[in-house]
């Protein structure tokens, strides 16, 4: 039996009572609906409001008397430093895409299912409109919602250890040094869960990018070119789309390579099973070096010896669907890329009969 993948359903095992609501920063059209949103969760729902502390330092919001006894009542936490993974059930965003993006970014383990209103620019990841928002967070609140699971790409980069003084402890930029940092005599090793697609480049140099990958330990190719996109059925639509990938409906299980400008005519893109562990790293050799990021942050420098492994992660971001998995998933093809617009062929005219 082959599962419905608009089958899959929202089901709390208790009433949810903590909401991390996330508002795109620096974006003035964002200040009302946030606001209105905070006070129908914790006047109307009584819910734990969690908000990032650098948008209640926005001057309008600090400034707003009104919005002041609402304020009193959030938790905030800070980026990088406050770790709120055990404390959210569920998340509401306020943005664009790039919203969603961050919002997985701050879970490097299991994710809250995701709740995202399209109040950014394109809006492929975003289904829900905010003009009925009351009822439609009422409806998630009482489990009333179908999801999809979002596959996450688990990246682990180990880099030479050139510098002394390189090797940091703790969190930085979402990223988790691996506990098996000491082990690794010599290596830094780092951690990151990446929600749309890996990127690897040949950066400023005016050279080819020269890298190799490998599949389950076998090498199948060797980039030559711009370099290569390694993404999830969800970044299958972002930058891949644009390097001439197929699209993938997120409920497929799969992992996208995709070169970049490859300097070969036969270099297509392929799709391998979810599981398989891809290995990157620098040809032999390459005449400079690559760089790499992940959903398009922490970007960084790849040298020779370092290695970038990827594989599915076992976490994956439980998105709430605004209908369900196929038809929001098609809406958006249509209303955000305009997927097979075209001006209709026009029929034959019938002759009358004499």
């Amino acid at each position: 039996h082959i599962q419905d993948p608009a089958s899959q359903r929202l089901t709390w095992n208790k009433p949810p009572k903590s909401v991390l609501v996330i508002k795109k920063i620096r974006d003035a059209s964002l200040l009302q609906p946030f606001k209105e949103l905070c006070v129908y969760l914790t006047e109307e729902n009584n819910m734990i409001v969690y908000v990032e502390k650098k948008v209640l330092e926005d001057p309008a919001i600090a400034n707003d008397e009104n919005f002041g006894p609402v304020k009193k009542k959030f938790c905030t936490f800070r980026e990088d430093y406050d770790d709120i993974s055990n404390q959210i059930d569920f998340i509401i965003c306020l943005g664009g895409d790039g919203t969603l993006l961050y919002a997985s970014s701050l879970f490097q383990g299991s994710v809250p299912p995701v709740m995202a209103f399209h109040l950014g620019s394109l809006g492929f990841l975003t289904p829900f409109n905010f003009e009925n928002f009351q009822s439609q967070v009422t409806q998630v609140i009482e489990g009333n919602a179908a999801l999809v699971l979002r596959s996450r790409l688990k990246v682990k980069v180990v880099k030479e250890h050139r510098d002394k003084g390189s090797v940091q402890n703790g969190i930085e930029e979402n990223g988790v040094v691996s506990a098996s940092l000491e082990k690794e005599v010599g290596k830094q090793i780092m951690q990151y869960q990446v929600l749309n697609e890996v990127v690897v480049d040949r950066g400023p140099s005016s050279y080819l990018s020269n890298v190799d990958v490998f599949l389950d330990g076998h090498l199948i190719t060797t980039v030559q070119g711009d370099g290569v996109i390694v993404s999830t059925p969800t970044g299958s639509t972002a930058y891949a789309a644009a390097a001439g990938a197929s699209m993938i409906h997120p409920n497929v299980p799969a992992i996208m390579i995709t070169p970049i400008c490859p300097h070969s005519l036969s270099f297509r893109p392929i799709v391998v099973p979810a599981g398989v562990e891809l290995k990157i790293m620098l040809s032999p050799d390459a005449r400079n070096t690559a760089w790499v990021s992940f959903d398009g942050r922490k970007r960084q420098e790849i040298c020779h010896g370092d290695s970038i492994s990827i594989t599915t992660s076992c976490y994956p971001l439980p998105s709430i669907c605004f209908r369900d998995p196929v038809s929001d998933w098609f809406e958006s093809l249509a209303q955000c890329l305009h997927w097979n617009v075209r001006k209709k062929q026009n029929n034959f005219a019938v002759e009358e009969e004499e």
